[in-house]
């Protein structure tokens, strides 16, 4: 199993927005040092609260610089706002410049990013569709053609080349089964939300590991958890608590501007319809306590987390954890911290049993 992080750049009202980008550059490099597998970054626009990673690969780039050994992954593309014939080089070139330490998720992104982009929702899906297939061809011919609804081109060269051959490693993510089956199909590895319990994943989850057996391929699950570590439950929660509240509230925050009637009657008719549910509204209304039961975070001791852990792996074979240790504006030396224990006294306990 391979640790990573995850970081949306959460960025709370007052904080610059150049210190948030400068504390997660910092972050990258620690986790590089300490072992930590991979780096995932959102690729997200317009809401504050939720994200300011405007340009992860940018961010990576200016990462790999500082780092040796870690990989980075954007978590994912928005394909339907994306321009797929530049993004095919934009990618590559990002790939050369981390030494081709680069994955990449593509999807069709948060609902709430349509309207601020001008991008009628009902088009989402087929010009995601559209995108992957010219990414895939731009990559693997050296010169290709594509008609389709949305986009139409011949003859058309992709430079530069991306150094991983095919391409780099390719991830989705999402709520809907159509996108864990087509995952699940092309051998694809998937995400899975931060912030729902197991119980909601696991009928999706199934379908992308029965999609994966049919086609041939061993599924690959990016599991996805906050966590905070230290040695004292109390002190814990002197620490993490308001920043474990923001989390979940910046994460639902942009839902603010999908409130009307209106909207949530088209995100019902257009493949959106967890954005209308109510489900990450609700969230919010969680306690301290409800919240670390549920393990909608994994917070607590070393010893505790490594059950946790244990227990998830248990039920679910997943390839990868990924923890949050930045989220709701909590302090740099706080993500820092968790990142260090999590690294030394977690990671050591499943690496030592792998060799085992």
């Amino acid at each position: 199993m391979r640790f990573g992080i995850y970081a949306e750049m959460q960025t709370a009202p007052g904080k610059d927005h150049a210190e948030m980008t400068w504390e997660i550059l910092r972050q990258i490099q620690h986790a590089d040092e300490v072992g930590f597998d991979c780096y995932s970054v959102i690729d997200h626009h317009f809401f504050q609260k939720f994200s300011i990673s405007a340009n992860p690969l940018a961010l990576f780039a200016a990462a790999a610089q500082r780092t040796s050994r870690i990989r980075f992954r954007v978590a994912l593309f928005t394909l339907p706002l994306e321009n797929p014939m530049r993004l095919a080089g934009s990618i590559a070139e990002a790939d050369i410049l981390t030494n081709g330490r680069l994955e990449c998720g593509l999807g069709r992104g948060h609902a709430w990013l349509y309207w601020p982009a001008s991008m009628p929702l009902e088009e989402s899906r087929p010009r995601y569709e559209e995108s992957i297939e010219i990414l895939l061809r731009a990559w693997t011919q050296e010169k290709f053609s594509f008609e389709g609804k949305y986009y139409r081109v011949k003859d058309v060269t992709v430079v530069p080349r991306p150094i991983q051959k095919p391409y780099p490693p390719l991830f989705t993510g999402g709520t809907s089964d159509i996108t864990y089956q087509m995952a699940g199909e092309r051998g694809w590895g998937v995400f899975v939300p931060p912030l729902l319990p197991y119980g909601v994943l696991e009928k999706p989850l199934k379908i992308y590991k029965d999609a994966c057996a049919k086609a041939g391929h061993r599924p690959d699950i990016v599991y996805i958890r906050p966590v905070y570590l230290d040695d004292s439950e109390s002190q814990i929660r002197k620490e993490v608590e308001e920043a474990l509240y923001n989390f979940l509230a910046f994460n639902a925050s942009p839902g603010e501007s999908l409130a009307s009637e209106e909207r949530k009657a088209e995100l019902r008719a257009k493949g959106y319809g967890f954005y209308a549910s109510g489900a990450l509204e609700s969230l919010t209304k969680l306690t301290y306590d409800q919240i670390v039961d549920q393990e909608i975070g994994f917070i607590g001791t070393p010893a505790k987390v490594i059950r946790q852990i244990e227990n998830l792996c248990s039920v679910e074979r997943i390839g990868e954890l990924a923890i949050v240790s930045n989220f709701g504006g909590i302090d740099h030396w706080k993500t820092i911290k968790t990142q260090h224990l999590f690294a030394t006294k977690v990671i050591p306990h499943f690496r030592s049993r792998a060799g085992s």
